[in-house]
This record gives C-alpha cells, structure tokens and sequence, in this order.
C-alpha cells in the first residue's frame, strides 16, 4: 500500500512535561488505525499533531502527499455548524436519524452523529476520529461500523471501547509512558501480543536477577578469602611473608574476577516490567432509604411541535438504584435537567430538599478550565491537601496536574476531576449522564464497582447495558414519547422492531457490553464471541 505519512522521533512537550519522546510510526492507504492508551496519554494531541493543528517539538512528520486532504471529527465541541445542502451530508443524517434541529437542541449522540456526517461526507484521504462511539446507542454504532468498512481513504480514531476497536481497526498504536508502540492487527491481537511481551519480559528480568545474585555472591565470597588471607599474613609468625605473598596473589585474581563480574552486570540490561496503569476510589453516602428522593406527576415535555414524553408519573426513593435508557433523541438528558430544574416542564417535579444531589453532565466545558485543581479543590486545610492529593494519585493523574489549569486535561481527565468533586463532598445522589464516555478502561471498571457498591441513589444514563447491569436494580426507559418505571425486564430502545426481532438485539447488546469488558485470555470470551456473531447474522437476515 501506499505510505501517505511517517512520524520520525517525533517528540511533544507541554510546560516542560513530555507527551511523546522519539515517536517512530507511518500510516498507508486505507489503514484503519485505532489509538489507545490511559487517560492524559497525549492520544487527541497525537491527532492534533497529524491534522497540523500543532507541530512537534522534536522530530519531524514527513508527508509523501503534501496535497492530502485531511479532516478530523474532534470528541467535544461547544459550536457547530451544519449544511443539509451537500447530498452524502444529508444522506448519513436521515440514515443515523438526526433532526433537522439547532446544534443546541440535539441530544449528546446526535450531536456527535451530525458531526460524524459532516467528517465522513468531507472524503478526506486521511479521516480523524476522536472517540467517535461516546453517547451512540448500539444501532448507531452498527451504522458507523459499516460506514468506517466501506471508507475509501485512510481513518485514524480514538477509543476505550474494545469491542468497536476489534471490529474495525487493521493497525493499534498504544501510547505507554511517552513511547508509541505499533501492531499490525485489532485490539486483541495486541493484547495478546503485549502480554507474550510482558511475560518474556518478567522471565528475563527474573533470569537477569538470579544471575546478579550470583555473582554478588562470587564477589562476596571473594572478598571473604582476601580478607582472610591477609588475616593470616599478620596473625602466622614465621610464614608472614608467603601468607604475605598469598594474599596479594588472591588480591590480583579477586581485581581481575571482580572486573569480569563488573562486566557481566554492566550487560544485564533487563528492566522490572512497568506494572498496568490501575486507577482507586471509592464514593460515601448517607443512606436514606424509604424516603422519597423524587416524584413526577403529569410531566410533559416539549420543543415546539416535537413532543419528547407526557403524561409521566412515577416515584423514586432514596437508595433506589435507577438505569435511564433510551434512543439517541428520546430525551434522557433533558429529562435529567427537569428533576435538576435547568429545564421548564409542564407538571410538577418534586425533590427532596434535603438530597445532597451530584450531577455529572455529558459536558466536559462547564468546568472551571483557567482553574487548577488547587484551586478548585483545596480549602487551606493541610490535612484536606494530603487527602486530595492522594485521590488524584489514585485516579492517575501526575503530581504536576495539582497546579496546572483544567484546560489543559484530557477529557477524561475532565470527567475524573468532576468525579473527585462528588468523592471529596460525600454526595447522597448521584445523577450520572453518560459517567464512562471518555473514560480509559482502568477508570470504566473502577467506577462500575464502586457504584455498584455505593449506598446513595442514582440515576444513570448510559447506552452501555453491561454497565447498567452491574450498577443498577431498576429501569427507567424512554420510548415512543412515554417514560416508564420497570424492575430489571429489559426493554429494546428501538421500537421499530418486531417481537422476535427485539428479543434477539436486546440479547445481543447484552453479549456485547460484557465483551466489551473481556479480553480473548477470558475463558468466556470466544463463546460470547461466537454468539455475538450468530445473533448479528440472524437480526441481518431478519431486517
């Protein structure tokens, strides 16, 4: 294939803090390449540094096409503009369902699709994607799928979401302490690749550290004798002079063993294996349970003529664990911002006065971004300091992060200093909108167990079914312009299937959002693998 770019030592460095160092990589035509790594890893700066919004400060990017079209569909963005006139446009839009609507009035997901459709009607040659699956539901995310196989140019995405990377991407290149590591193959591929690697590594390491004792007991025993023969040298009357002899000759052969030993060392080059980035913290409530957190009586929700729900009753106690599900469009953030009263509604909203409520928004802009976390956190008490430090430690963040602007985080960063806020304050509820978008693997799961321990109440809108199994006990779902309390029976979010038909996807979203959280070492995995693939065939031959 046809080489478009290569990265030559590419280095990058933000107030004197390496992102990369030394980064070698190139990129062919119609290489689907998928970039991965922890939260802050320097993964949208690499996509910044490839579309030419930032030059390297080592190294170079030699491109071989210097008339390369490239576009790029960034992961958050406070304005866009929107032309329905261009016809690919147009035609992705009606096929991803997106209202002709201001960008505003959009929900997360068609927010994102109106942008994916602008990205790919562009035909770049080279295509950038920066977590181009947050706030997709499943059928979305199949559509997407599908328009990434059938791309004639060369696409380069971000993404935590395992299962989408393993379906689409033919390159990895995983960002691990400042360096770029290139695999030909998807995810899991390297995946296994990697931990063949680590296992060769820890072998080596472990063989190089049995050697390093040897010899230092060589050594030690050498100098033992030394020290004894000179012992004798002093202590023998009448034999001073040949221990005297005997005991420089040994000095003579412990220099020379001891410089082939000094040596052997100097060769052993072997390093401790880097242990995987592992992310702590817990979250602590007062429980009140039996007593009501919220009641809905008669709701109704619109904009303009566009009815999102009506005609909406139910109860929510505290302690009640509750899933928000539903179509991208079907209104769940909006629902979120009537029981927080940033939206109007006819009906009446009641919460409780006394909740002490933390509400984590889709948004990664309505943070305080010139701000450090010092100054956002830190009251003046030394005590408090140590404690928010050490959070920010176990959340993966640097030392140097305490006194740099939010501004200049990750967005998955954004969301973890969000996080801390509710961690420091002991929050009773928790109102969580789309928690593990942008969030790297490490953090997903942390967050799954502790909420599935946490003792507060939650509300939580996600498309990721597994996440919801695992941190809920009850279902509000958004659908055909009603909003209706179920315990645990599952619901498909796509009405526009049959019985059968819903049976079989509900079943699907399920087996997927459990992949998504395997890798193929897992004893589950293939056979999950297999039905994935038997329940798509059968819902493709179905449609």
């Amino acid at each position: 294939m046809k080489e478009l770019l290569k990265l030559i030592k590419v280095g990058y460095e933000v107030e004197n803090v390496n992102i990369f160092a030394e980064v070698e990589a190139s990129i062919q035509q119609r290489d689907v390449i998928g970039i991965i790594g922890k939260n802050g890893a320097g993964k949208s700066t690499l996509l910044q540094l490839l579309n030419n919004d930032l030059m390297p400060t080592a190294g170079q990017i030699k491109w071989f096409d210097q008339n390369l079209r490239i576009t790029i569909v960034e992961q958050e963005i406070e304005e866009y503009t929107s032309s329905r006139n261009q016809p690919m446009e147009k035609k992705l839009l009606d096929k991803w369902r997106v209202p002709n609507h201001h960008f505003s009035q959009l929900s997360g997901g068609e927010r994102l699709k109106a942008r994916l459709a602008k990205g790919f009607s562009m035909e770049a040659d080279l295509l950038l994607l920066d977590e181009p699956t947050n706030h997709l539901d499943n059928q979305s995310t199949e559509l997407l799928k599908h328009q990434i196989e059938a791309y004639k140019g060369t696409i380069v995405f971000v993404s935590h979401d395992r299962y989408f990377l393993d379906a689409v991407a033919t390159k990895i290149w995983s960002i691990e302490d400042t360096k770029l590591i290139e695999h030909k193959g998807n995810y899991s591929s390297y995946m296994d690749a990697r931990k063949q690697k680590k296992l060769t590594e820890q072998r080596e390491y472990e063989k190089q550290q049995k050697m390093i004792e040897q010899i230092k007991g060589q050594m030690s025993e050498l100098e033992s004798w030394s020290q004894k023969a000179h012992s004798q040298s002093t202590k023998k009357e009448g034999f001073k002079e040949h221990y005297r002899v005997k005991a420089k000759r040994m000095d003579a052969q412990i220099k020379s063993k001891q410089k082939r030993l000094e040596m052997e060392l100097k060769k052993a080059k072997a390093e401790r294996p880097e242990l995987d980035h592992e992310v702590y913290f817990s979250l602590n409530a007062n429980a009140k349970v039996g007593k009501r957190f919220l009641e809905v009586k008669n709701v109704r929700k619109a904009f303009g003529d566009r009815t999102l729900f009506e005609n909406v009753n139910f109860t929510i106690q505290h302690g009640e664990k509750i899933a928000i599900i539903g179509p991208n469009g079907s209104g769940k953030t909006t629902f979120l911002k009537l029981i927080m009263a940033e939206e109007t509604t006819e009906g009446e909203v009641w919460l409780s006065p006394s909740a002490k409520v933390g509400y984590l928004t889709q948004e990664v802009f309505d943070l305080p971004l010139e701000q450090t976390p010092e100054q956002l956190f830190y009251t003046g008490a030394f005590e408090k300091r140590g404690k928010i430090q050490t959070l920010m430690k176990h959340l993966g963040f640097s030392a140097s992060q305490w006194t740099e602007p939010i501004k200049n985080m990750s967005m998955g960063e954004r969301v973890k200093c969000k996080l801390m806020g509710y961690i420091i304050e002991n929050k009773d509820v928790l109102i969580l909108d789309e928690p593990t978008n942008h969030l790297d693997l490490p953090s997903r799961e942390q967050l799954e167990n502790t909420l599935a321990e946490y003792s507060g109440t939650l509300l939580i809108v996600s498309h990721d079914r597994y996440f919801l199994d695992k941190t809920t006990t009850s279902k509000l779902v958004l659908v055909n312009g009603s909003v209706q309390k179920q315990w645990k029976e599952p619901l498909e979010e796509l009405e526009h299937y049959d019985e059968v038909l819903l049976t079989l996807e509900t079943e699907r979203q399920e087996v997927l959002g459990k992949l998504s959280y395997m890798t193929v070492d897992d004893k589950e995995y293939c056979g999950l693998d297999k039905r994935f693939k038997d329940l798509t065939k059968q819902i493709n031959e179905l449609k």
